[in-house]
């Protein structure tokens, strides 16, 4: 059987018929394709995101509070998909916790943290969440004082390992600003005694960024004698570390938030000596208030905190309203 040449070929160009009638031809037009992403079920959104977040180095914390408040919400509201949450939804959740507004609203951060992961993965096209508030009455939370430094320093035996330790590690988070999590990881060689300067490298600071924090002699040379110490228990127990807080075994000192050795100690004589403001969050809004009271601008004390928002360094500086009557009569 003879072949003709051509007789296989369509002169018809077809993909035209699928762009000007989508509705009959077997193509999928934009609606349809938005209807398959908006059809993302949540379950599969949370498995996605949660691995996301491994992989990027979150805390475990802060992937079990995303799967905590977003399976939360689905319970409350039945929703499946993530088309589906809409701004009613999110108010249906939050109407119906039995908790303050405090807790409602931090509930809501991680929930539009998880829905910002949703619109960067292309689930979701706007952010029709922002309108979306709980308001609550802010409170003035106060910073340490020198004052109290001076009577903690007082009542704790700085002849006692673990009182010098704790000591000295509540003294260079009000001095220097430094992080509890990051006071866990400091090794002997970030203290440079000769400069009296705090290096910290990039690797255990919260932002990944490098920085230096000076401190006076009194710091300077409590440093020096728990230095020392630190040598003798590690030499009796035979730990190899260079860690500068450690316990009284010359171990680690755990950076658990919960289970943290000197924050635990520290809790402890707060209440044992009635020092309120002797907690590492405290002696860090002490650091920033001492700063601005003697003229630093709102940026260095940012940079000091280690920062990477302006604006979470303003709620470290929050002053009462007293405060800030006394300060604008100045200028009447």
């Amino acid at each position: 059987m003879t072949k003709k040449k051509g007789i296989f070929d369509v002169k018809v160009d077809v993909r035209k018929l699928f762009d000007e009638e989508p509705q009959r031809g077997l193509g999928i037009d934009s609606k349809q394709q938005k209807v398959q992403q908006g059809s993302k079920s949540i379950k599969d959104a949370l498995a996605t995101i949660s691995s996301q977040m491994k992989v990027s180095g979150n805390r475990s914390r802060t992937i079990s509070d995303y799967i905590l408040h977003v399976e939360h919400f689905q319970s409350i509201t039945e929703t499946k998909y993530i088309a589906d949450i809409t701004v009613e939804t999110v108010y249906e959740w939050l109407d119906s916790m039995k908790v303050s507004n405090q807790t409602k609203l931090t509930r809501l951060k991680c929930f539009k943290a998880f829905l910002s992961r949703c619109l960067d993965n292309g689930w979701i096209e706007t952010k029709f969440w922002r309108t979306v508030n709980i308001k609550v009455d802010q409170k003035v939370k106060e910073g340490a004082t020198d004052a109290e430094i001076s009577v903690l320093l007082s009542v704790l035996d700085l002849s006692n390992f673990i009182e010098l330790r704790d000591a000295v590690a509540a003294l260079l988070m009000y001095k220097t600003g430094v992080r509890i999590n990051t006071l866990s990881q400091l090794e002997e060689r970030h203290i440079n005694l000769n400069e009296n300067v705090l290096v910290l490298d990039g690797s255990i600071m919260k932002n990944h960024q490098s920085l230096k924090l000076p401190f006076d002699d009194l710091l300077g040379n409590l440093l020096a004698v728990l230095i020392d110490q630190n040598a003798i228990v590690r030499k009796a127990y035979r730990k190899n570390n260079q860690l500068l807080f450690i316990t009284k075994y010359g171990d680690v000192i755990s950076n658990s938030p919960t289970h943290n050795n000197v924050q635990k100690r520290l809790n402890k004589y707060s209440k044992m000596y009635g020092l309120k403001n002797i907690n590492p969050h405290a002696l860090r809004r002490g650091f920033a208030k001492n700063l601005l009271d003697k003229g630093a601008s709102v940026a260095v004390i940012s940079k000091a905190l280690g920062h990477s928002d302006i604006a979470v360094t303003t709620k470290y500086l929050y002053l009462d309203m007293n405060e800030v009557a006394d300060n604008l009569r100045r200028y009447l």
